[in-house]
């Protein structure tokens, strides 16, 4: 009986989980890229480590390293990939540093000083992110683990106590050893948990597409990591902005990302694109009116000689009034996506009258227009652009089958209207694109577009517009600067 209870719990929750709109899978092929810009930052990173001053006594030698300064790195024996539950690591295996500090000696009353040059090598430092979801729904590195050592070091040591120098060189670099591998591991700590946290913050996830709709990214649970990829689930649903709580019920079928040939795929189910036009729809966009001048001329003769046995019948002083040509969809457009392509269906009513000058205006006619659409998508840069072709169209009466046969002339002109008069400025507006979840200065670059059954996937890779130092440091929080100011990771987390 428990067993059944848990089983029917189960079932229940699985029956209430929301369902993604939009997928994004990072494949191991991005990591190259990834890894290449990555050590970049890093090193920039340690290069800020500050070790502090070690002084000593041996017997009558006082001895004090002070100023020191890491002047060269290299991270170049390094490999990043993906592990399951850890997410992302990045294992650097000997790699070696450049140091330069400042050295002063007594003994009795003599003195020496100066600068020399050092070399921490055998560097080794493994460090994963692991990333999740925080309660606004944005993704987050929320733990970094790292362990790091050196294990040999070298000093140029001279002057007048050369040979003191290397008596004392086991104790100094020693030293210096335990301080830098004490250093390594705090500054990974804070690049990840405070620096990369910032690059992540530009990743969009409750924002405004123009002044009437809005997107919502929220990642709907962690993400997971294979040995190949890295899946993330976002709710990837639009709203009205006025109607900032209102939710459209995803019923769609749950887009499905099976490929790894390209760095990274993005994929979006038909709850997308309907929850973006039943937003435009709710917030009042959907709805155009031609008066006047606006009507195409051709089509005002026209539209005035088919109900020429209307107008006559008007007084005088509304015969000649301008001529209003109002089309206004009646239920939010539906998003169709097979293989064979993407279609858009819409069912409008259009509505002709007359306007007569501070008069109520005189309506003509009243008819219903099916149009269906084919729709292309594309991806450029970090937006999704949508291109409307018309392909079907017809209108009809909804008062009697003898007024549509009346209509039939009017269906030709009508459709030329369209395509000539509002596909263009429809097209502008969606050309704008949406931005996907992407951080700011990346971009997608060699896109290609796929259809499925109810969804559709867009594989691309990689580019870096911006390097990952701007952007962070363009994003940089305050009083950051110092990686030690931060909270760090226990001294456990740091193997000597």
């Amino acid at each position: 009986m428990a067993l059944f209870g848990a089983v029917f719990l189960a079932l229940l929750a699985g029956a209430h989980a929301e369902l993604s709109a939009c997928k994004i899978r990072v494949t191991s092929k991005a990591l190259e890229l990834v890894k290449r810009e990555g050590l970049r930052f890093l090193e920039q990173e340690l290069e800020t480590i500050t070790i502090p001053d070690l002084r000593g006594r041996e017997g009558h030698f006082y001895y004090n390293i002070s100023e020191v300064k890491v002047t060269e790195l290299q991270l170049t024996p390094s490999e990043l990939h993906f592990q399951p539950e850890q997410e992302l690591v990045l294992q650097i295996s000997n790699a070696s540093l450049g140091l330069r500090f400042r050295r002063q000696l007594l003994y009795w009353f003599f003195y020496d000083g100066g600068y020399i040059n050092a070399s921490a090598e055998g560097v080794s430092i493994r460090t994963a992110l692991q990333l999740s979801g925080d309660a606004t729904g944005r993704i987050k590195v929320s733990n970094v683990s790292c362990q790091a050592s050196v294990s040999r070091m070298h000093t140029a040591f001279g002057g007048t106590f050369k040979k003191v120098y290397e008596f004392l060189s086991t104790f100094i670099t020693s030293g210096m050893r335990f301080l830098l591998n004490q250093q390594i591991c705090p500054v990974l700590y804070h690049a990840g948990m405070v620096l990369l946290n910032s690059l992540l913050d530009t990743v969009p996830v409750r924002s405004s597409v123009d002044e009437l709709v809005g997107i919502d990214y929220s990642l709907l649970k962690d993400p997971v990591a294979s040995d190949s990829n890295l899946d993330m689930e976002f709710r990837g649903a639009f709203f009205p902005l006025a109607e900032g709580n209102w939710s459209l019920l995803n019923r769609a079928v749950e887009p499905q990302l099976q490929e790894e040939e390209r760095m990274v795929y993005v994929a979006f189910s038909e709850f997308f694109f309907d929850s973006a036009m039943e937003s435009y729809f709710r917030a009042g966009a959907l709805q155009l009116s031609l008066v006047g001048d606006k009507v195409p001329h051709d089509l005002d003769m026209l539209l005035r000689a088919t109900y020429f046995g209307s107008i006559v019948l008007l007084s005088p002083a509304v015969i000649d009034s301008p001529l209003k040509l109002e089309l206004r969809v009646l239920a939010p457009p539906r998003c169709t996506i097979k293989p064979s392509g993407t279609t858009v269906s819409v069912t409008a009513s259009v509505t002709i009258a007359l306007v007569p000058p501070d008069l109520p205006e005189v309506q003509l006619s009243s008819m219903i227009m099916d149009a269906r659409l084919s729709a292309k998508m594309a991806l450029r840069g970090k937006a999704l652009r949508t291109q409307l072709d018309l392909r079907r169209f017809r209108i009809y009466s909804n008062q009697s089958a003898l007024e549509s046969l009346a209509l039939i002339p009017l269906q030709a002109p009508l459709k030329t209207m369209l395509q000539i008069g509002v596909m263009p400025m429809l097209n502008e507006r969606m050309w704008r694109g949406v931005q996907i979840p992407l951080p700011e200065g990346m971009n997608f670059v060699r896109e290609v577009v796929t259809n499925h059954v109810g969804f559709l996937t867009i594989g691309a890779d990689l580019h870096f517009a911006k390097g990952l130092r701007e952007v962070i440091e363009k994003n940089r929080p305050a009083n950051t600067r110092d990686p030690l100011a931060s909270s760090a990771p226990p001294p456990s987390t740091t193997a000597a």
